[in-house]
Formats: structure tokens, C-alpha cells, sequence
């Protein structure tokens, strides 16, 4: 899955359905975060760092965006798209999030100079696309202050009736090597407190926030 996703890191924002599709959860999903001005937020599976304007809107130059990320080369668009918009706040790790330890990415954070826990966390078309996806949840909630918020922005059938819609959407998954039916957000609904949920795109988009307990 990582050497999919490398071989096509150059070409993945034009090939993502970002603006017609996938735009519309991450806007949800961040809005939904109890984001300020300072705070630093962990953004896993960053990918191209397709969230990191959105981002940067609600914590601005004085928080922090931590990204970490399985593809080197996933790693580079990001690190290029901070550099042309002049972001030096955030931090870049290479990491499977589905094996390294909460412990061990903790300590590389702070060695960059972030603090060892985020304020908040972030996993938006990510968590169905590792297996398990539990060990990347639990891995997740642990980079997380106490109290803090966490958010899941994942992908289920759409209920939509409009012909094909289903049927396209299954497609568009499988080709990203996503499982559109492990429903990944049932992590947080069962391990947070002061959950909401959200959704967009005739349900194809489910978004769930939450605190992490205390």
C-alpha cells in the first residue's frame, strides 16, 4: 500500500476527488475540532498535507501541525506544499502508525520541538486504508492530550439513490486500497466522550469527534 501511494505522491492532489468529493469531510471534520490559535494538532496519514491549510487557518503561525506518514515520498509533497506557503510550524515524521509505538513517536515529536502530546488528533481517509486499523486508533488516542479532541473522517457505502452512486464509490476505494466497510469511526465512538457526528456526500463521508478521557 505505501508503494502505491509513493509512486503516485506527485500526482495525488489532481487524483484524489479532492474538491468534488473528499474536500468536503476534512472541512467537517476540522471544524468539528476544538482547535485555537496555538495549539498543536497531530494530523496522521497526512499524505500531501491536503489538511494542513485547513489547519493552519484555526491554530495559526503560532500552533503546531504534526504529520506523520508511512510514504517518504507522500512525506516530500507535504514538506514542499509548507515550504511555498512559507509554514515553518510543522513537523514532518516517516512512520507506520499501525507498528510504531505511541512511546517512540512521543519522543520524536518532542525532539523536533513539539510537545509530546497533541492538543488535538486527526485521521481523515486513513485509518480504513491500515490494517489493523485498531493498532493505528489506539496509537492515535495515545499522541493525545487528556481531554483532548480526536476526529475520524472515514468512508462508508453512500445512502444516495442515485444510480451508480454506490457502485462508484466502492470502486474509488478499492483503487485507493481503502476498506469501505470497516467503518474505522467506531473506535472513537467507543473509546471518547462528548461525541458528534457529521456527514456529507449522501453518507459516503462519516465524520465522528470526541475527547480523549481523561
Amino acid at each position: 500500500m505505501a508503494e502505491k501511494y509513493s509512486r503516485f505522491a506527485p500526482f495525488y492532489d489532481l487524483l484524489s476527488g479532492e474538491f468534488p468529493v473528499y474536500r468536503a469531510g476534512r472541512v467537517l471534520g476540522i471544524r468539528s475540532l476544538d482547535l485555537e490559535p496555538g495549539h498543536q494538532v497531530l494530523d496522521l496519514a497526512c499524505g500531501t498535507g491536503l489538511n494542513f491549510a485547513h489547519l493552519q487557518d484555526r491554530i495559526g503561525p503560532s500552533g503546531t501541525i504534526v504529520g506523520i506518514d508511512r510514504s517518504a515520498e507522500m512525506l516530500a509533497q507535504a514538506r514542499r506544499k509548507a515550504d511555498r506557503r512559507g509554514w515553518s510550524n510543522i513537523i514532518l515524521l516517516q512512520a507506520d502508525a499501525t507498528t510504531s509505538s505511541a512511546a517512540s513517536l512521543s519522543a520524536s515529536i518532542a525532539s523536533r520541538g513539539g510537545k509530546d502530546l497533541s492538543d488535538a488528533t486527526l485521521a481523515t481517509y486513513a485509518l480504513s486504508l491500515m490494517k489493523p486499523w485498531e493498532a493505528a486508533w489506539e496509537t492515535m488516542k495515545d499522541l493525545t492530550a487528556p481531554s483532548g479532541s480526536l476526529c475520524v473522517v472515514d468512508m462508508q457505502d453512500p445512502a444516495s439513490r442515485i444510480p451508480g452512486m454506490t457502485a462508484l464509490a466502492r470502486v474509488a476505494c478499492r483503487l485507493g486500497g481503502a476498506d469501505i466497510t470497516v467503518q474505522p469511526w467506531q473506535g472513537l465512538e467507543r473509546d471518547c466522550t462528548q461525541v458528534t457526528g457529521a456527514a456529507a456526500r449522501g453518507g459516503h463521508l462519516q465524520v465522528r469527534t470526541g475527547r480523549r478521557r481523561p
